[in-house]
């Protein structure tokens, strides 16, 4: 499900850019090793406070499992401010019809493999759809995308590939970087809707977005809620409750997670007292 985030509507969602802050620190940072600023576990740059639009993807628990950011190119924007050698001295791309989308990620610990609803490839799909028609009902007629080769892969496997490229790959620091084109047309949206087979509206209401995440603030805090890596002995207590086959066996595992109360917080022992299998996803 989508919400799409920009200037107007900005002040509602501050915990759902906090959120997905958080999630663009986890994937660029800490699995990707990008060379981003990172300040108290959230990644933010200057182009964030230009009100660009954020097409977020938001799970049925009300989590953020997926992003990107679309900037208007009249003005600054990465490919002509930070990725500008890719050009080869060619002068950027200026035009309202053209928008520049940055900042894909996904969250991986949240989705699972495959082709369901709560998989990578359905919510790439899901982001790419709402970021396309956004932009098409806007008015946009093409989005520039600086992407590494990695994600050139993924758009053309998923009945999204670039029809052109802007200057030459780069290698910049870690990773290879390209300027790729791609039209805001009803084919190429057609083209992704296939490929994912989502037939249908993926735009939330804020009202609906508003709800759900409300909804998600309230409920019983969850075990391991906000992803921290498991501790060795709370991987133990998930093999073992995992493995239990009996009533007796489950309480044996509490009375011992009891035992070693002090070697966990408030928090976690809570967590791992009231769900004990909330861990599993995670070993």
């Amino acid at each position: 499900m989508i919400i799409v985030i920009d200037g107007i509507n900005q002040n509602k969602f501050t915990h759902v850019l906090d959120e997905m802050y958080k999630l663009r620190a986890r994937v660029f940072g800490d699995r990707l090793g990008w060379d981003v600023n990172i300040v108290d576990g959230r990644e933010r740059d200057h182009f964030d406070d230009l009100h660009p639009a954020h097409v977020v993807s938001i799970n049925d628990e009300g989590d953020v499992v997926g992003c990107m950011r679309l900037l208007q190119t009249t003005g600054p924007h990465m490919l002509s401010d930070v990725f500008h050698s890719i050009l080869d001295g060619e002068p950027p791309i200026r035009s309202a019809q053209v928008w520049e989308a940055t900042r894909f990620c996904v969250d991986t610990k949240k989705l699972g493999r495959g082709r369901g609803e709560n998989s990578v490839s359905y919510v790439t799909s899901e982001v790419m759809i709402g970021s396309f028609e956004y932009a098409k009902m806007a008015g946009v007629l093409d989005s520039i995308a600086v992407i590494d080769p990695v994600m050139n892969r993924v758009l053309q496997r998923s009945g999204n590939a670039p029809y052109d490229y802007l200057g030459t790959a780069k290698p910049m620091g870690k990773v290879v970087a390209m300027a790729a084109l791609m039209d805001c047309s009803e084919e190429r949206i057609a083209g992704i809707r296939e490929y994912a087979d989502i037939e249908h509206d993926v735009f939330l209401t804020d009202e609906q977005a508003l709800d759900l995440v409300e909804s998600a603030k309230t409920k019983p805090s969850a075990a391991n809620y906000d992803h921290q890596p498991l501790t060795q002995l709370e991987k133990y207590f998930v093999e073992q409750m995992s493995s239990a086959t009996s009533k007796a066996e489950v309480e044996s595992v509490l009375k011992l997670i009891e035992a070693l109360s002090d070697r966990f917080t408030p928090e976690q022992k809570t967590a791992l007292l009231r769900t004990p299998r909330a861990f599993a996803h995670e070993a």
